[in-house]
């Protein structure tokens, strides 16, 4: 009924951006141990290698719209895993600081425009019944490349030069998706802004699997015929409510940062680490049990988004992440968790995984929140898999760069915690991870490929990307003073302040548009 195995494999094939992108964002935390190493990399060399990859998907947010509905979303899908094949060339032959500032620069760039495009791409393809369901497969395959990072840091942490190896491992993939979005047809929405219609016409028969899509065409070619005359500046105009609309992208991607999925998951190794776990086990459920719940946390959100609707996942999302936040925020209460200095505590690479690692702002929410939870806790892997003298040559480091205090142990002050509320804080973090993953982080994306005109979607979209990269920057900065100043349950408590808020944000300004086409939300969303 519209949607048959082209559509699906059209969609699948474009969301492998999604895999590329997250296995990019997890793997550099790996890769970054033995750099570091090599290239006998300071605190702030390493927050600028991975500040150079925030800076190029900034660049790319901001001009990335023009390219997208300049030149079309499928063009820019080839360019960007074209870009992220050069990217990772680039780092291959060399071990040098500056090859590997700009091999990661063109990386942030890919990441960032292939994220906006694939979204609007698949949305312009996708049958109205089962566009949430396409969109969202970019999700899924986000937490599942950021998985694959995990495996990749994890078998080469040990192999001489096996950064190269994980840097290298996107290469074919990348090629594979560049030549196959060559073979898929161009959005059909993008070919009749172009006033091509009757490619428009046969592009919609193939994708429908029908032998007359005169009425779609019909439809798509009177709602754009005004769309295509948008300037970048009618976004902030009160022409047919876009003002209005902006404001609500804009409000969503906020919420999607401020209710602290990305610090609080950071943290996580580190808060259950305060509530009882050891450190091993904190690691390890980090890392692996994080990632699974927001990998099967996104499937059922992405099966049943076109039935229940994406506003309905969104009020689920944000009371459920209330709750959990206010739990967190009690358990921690009465248990004092001391950030010290990261830099100045820790070895380089730890100073990496525990701050700047968080500055990777992504266009796709989840990725960076995946990417920091896991983060912390991979390095307390990667020490146990070490040799002897390599891990003793860290905690000398750690104990010269604390000025001779050794600084190995925990930087927890706690007593005995009931085993109640060891198991009760951690149960809590989990079901806030669940939470976002079907809630704020797969459907605020949707809902934003869904209400913007088609003539201006690339830049509509461009700009609440660079915004999500820009607030997430000021927040990852921001967190650790923040949490010195009042401590983690009163952070938590802020945190569910703002999930109340989106919750009633959600209610009030966010359109149901489940079974509806693009169109008639634009319209609807007109008046």
């Amino acid at each position: 009924s519209g949607c048959g195995t082209f559509t699906f494999l059209s969609s699948a094939v474009a969301a492998v951006s999604g895999l590329l992108m997250g296995y990019e964002l997890g793997l550099i935390s790996g890769a970054l141990l033995q750099m570091s190493n090599i290239l006998a990399l300071s605190c702030k060399e390493q927050e600028i290698v991975v500040g150079s990859l925030l800076f190029g998907a900034l660049f790319a947010s901001l001009t990335g719209g023009f390219l997208i509905d300049r030149f079309g979303r499928r063009l820019a899908i080839i360019i960007a895993s074209s870009l992220l094949v050069l990217g990772s060339l680039i780092l291959l032959p060399y071990e040098s600081y500056g090859i590997l500032i700009v091999g990661r620069i063109a990386i942030g760039i890919s990441i960032s425009l292939s994220s906006i495009a694939t979204c609007v791409y698949i949305a312009e393809i996708a049958p109205q019944h089962r566009r949430g369901l396409l969109v969202s497969l970019n999700e899924l395959m986000i937490v599942i490349g950021i998985l694959f990072a995990y495996i990749s840091n994890y078998a080469f942490a040990s192999v001489s030069h096996g950064w190269k190896y994980m840097f290298g491992l996107v290469i074919p993939l990348g090629a594979l998706q560049a030549i196959a979005m060559y073979f898929l047809p161009p959005s059909p929405r993008f070919l009749v802004m172009k006033n091509n219609d009757e490619a428009a016409r046969k592009v919609l028969e193939r994708l429908r699997e029908t032998s007359d899509a005169t009425k779609e065409l019909t439809v798509i070619k009177s709602s754009l015929k005004d769309e295509h005359q948008y300037s970048f500046l009618d976004l902030f105009r009160s022409k047919n409510n876009m003002r209005a609309r902006m404001l609500v992208g804009l409000t969503l991607v906020f919420f999607v940062q401020t209710t602290g999925q990305p610090n609080i998951l950071f943290y996580a190794s580190t808060v259950l680490k305060s509530v009882g776990f050891q450190s091993n086990e904190a690691a390890s459920l980090a890392s692996t049990g994080v990632g699974v719940v927001k990998v099967v946390s996104t499937v059922p959100a992405m099966v049943f988004v076109d039935q229940v609707g994406s506003k309905t996942f969104l009020c689920i999302g944000s009371s459920v992440m209330a709750v959990s936040l206010v739990t967190v925020g009690l358990v921690n209460r009465n248990i004092h968790v001391n950030f010290t200095n990261v830099c100045r505590s820790q070895s380089p690479e730890d100073f990496f995984l525990q701050r700047p690692g968080n500055l990777t702002g992504v266009t796709n929410e989840s990725l960076k929140n995946l990417f920091a939870s896991m983060a912390s806790p991979e390095r307390l892997s990667f020490d146990a898999q070490r040799s002897p003298d390599v891990a003793r040559r860290g905690e000398l480091n750690r104990t010269a760069l604390a000025g001779g205090k050794s600084t190995t142990g925990s930087h927890m002050e706690s007593g005995e915690v009931p085993v109640v509320l060891k198991w009760l804080s951690l149960a809590s973090l989990l079901v806030y991870v669940a939470a976002f993953s079907i809630g704020l982080g797969p459907m605020s994306w949707l809902v934003l490929s869904e209400i913007f005109p088609g003539g201006i979607r690339g830049r509509a979209m461009a700009l609440t990307s660079s915004m999500n990269w820009g607030i997430n920057l000021l927040i990852s900065l921001t967190f650790l003073t923040v949490t010195e100043l009042i401590g983690l349950s009163w952070v938590c408590f802020i945190y569910t302040i703002m999930s109340l808020a989106s919750l009633a944000f959600v209610i009030v300004f966010i359109p149901e548009t489940k079974g509806c086409s693009l169109e008639q939300i634009s319209m609807e969303l007109a008046k």
